[in-house]
């Protein structure tokens, strides 16, 4: 930017930035030629838009996006919500990932992107005073509980808002997920392939809609292997390391001859392995072990976890595509859409690794 000198009224020197009245007059056009131009008006002739552009070079303009924004009723400002506690949000790998792929999405845009944490009531309340006060264009809303008020509050003020793990197969709100029922059941499916027989699972919060269709995937699984249900291999637990712990404790003390795991998080996998290791059962030897996500964890643990791959940055990005157009209002329904995930086999559950492709259509 160049910057320019000018006099003030005392007489002394201060520095500003070129104004639009300058361009206009160094274009030869009106101010109103010149602001059509800045803002992509395709009511400007070609000849015109050039002499305009070369003005703006010439000078070093930048237009004032704040004014820009209030006369369009913009604030040019997006929220990515996540109404989980801090401790959550910094200690797994889905939000930093998802956080990646927003930004990606936005990185040649002129939005700013607000991160938002509503993990208590306090929170929710100060985020609905911020929120009423329509000081951010649209939301972006990730990992909602199906109790949660926010995507009813959002709906009520009228803001685009786009979701990530949807709250029901009847959402409401335009949402982009992965195909959750098909990522758990390619993992079981392994399992039993691999001749596993006693295989158990720790699921994550069941008010999550998520966590409930890897639930019905597992199910899915042990039905089409001829397995028989048995309640004593299904404990939950909240996405947790320390949830992962428990549950695989309790997991073994109800049913000590289990000989595989599917644990619908990599963070939960790792804190299974480590009651599995406490109690002296080997990985994949005795126990086989499956994660879901394929995050960093998954890579580094020893030996390395099966995991479904969830594609979350891809996720991020397209959460963030749809809620800019629905912000132009260029979308008509709300749109839904599945991305497929893969399962990706490591040492964890057999020795030879491959990938398999869930085939979930795009929707």
């Amino acid at each position: 930017m160049v910057s320019r000198t000018i006099r003030t009224r005392n007489g002394g020197r201060g520095t500003g930035r070129p104004t639009l009245e300058e361009v206009a007059a160094r274009a030869g056009v009106g101010r109103g030629t010149v602001s059509r131009v800045i803002n992509g008006s395709p009511r400007v002739s070609d000849r015109t838009r050039a002499v305009v552009e070369a003005a703006v070079a010439e000078l070093g303009y930048v237009p004032n996006r704040a004014a820009r924004a209030l006369a369009a009723n913009r604030t040019d400002a997006i929220a990515l919500v996540v109404p989980e506690p801090e401790d959550r949000f910094f200690a797994e790998p889905y939000f930093s990932d998802m956080v990646r792929g927003v930004g990606a999405a936005l990185a040649d845009t002129e939005m700013q992107l607000l991160l938002t944490l509503a993990g208590s009531d306090r929170e929710r309340r100060r985020l609905a005073q911020y929120l009423a006060a329509h000081r951010v264009d649209g939301v972006l809303l990730v990992s909602v509980h199906a109790d949660d008020p926010i995507p009813d509050m959002l709906e009520d003020l009228s803001i685009p808002a786009v979701i990530s793990g949807r709250r029901s197969a009847a959402e409401t709100l335009a949402a982009v997920d992965s195909d959750n029922f098909e990522g758990a059941r390619s993992a079981v499916a392994h399992l039993a392939a691999r001749g596993r027989r006693a295989i158990a699972t720790i699921t994550g919060r069941l008010d999550v809609y998520g966590a409930q269709c890897r639930l019905d995937g597992y199910r899915a699984a042990l039905a089409a292997a001829g397995l028989p249900p048995d309640a004593r291999l299904t404990a939950p637990a909240d996405f947790t390391e320390e949830g992962g712990r428990r549950a695989m404790r309790e997991l073994l003390e109800r049913c000590p001859e289990l000989d595989a795991v599917f644990a619908a998080s990599d963070v939960m996998a790792a804190g299974a392995r480590q009651v599995l290791r406490d109690a002296g059962r080997r990985i994949p030897d005795d126990v086989a072990l499956v994660g879901f996500d394929d995050s960093a964890v998954a890579r580094h643990m020893d030996p390395a976890l099966t995991s479904v791959r969830q594609p979350i940055e891809e996720m991020g990005r397209t959460m963030a595509e749809v809620l800019l157009q629905e912000i132009e209002g260029r979308t008509g329904e709300r749109p839904q859409i599945v991305l497929p995930t893969e399962l990706v086999v490591r040492e964890s559950s057999q020795r030879d690794p491959q990938i398999h492709r869930s085939m979930a259509p795009r929707k």
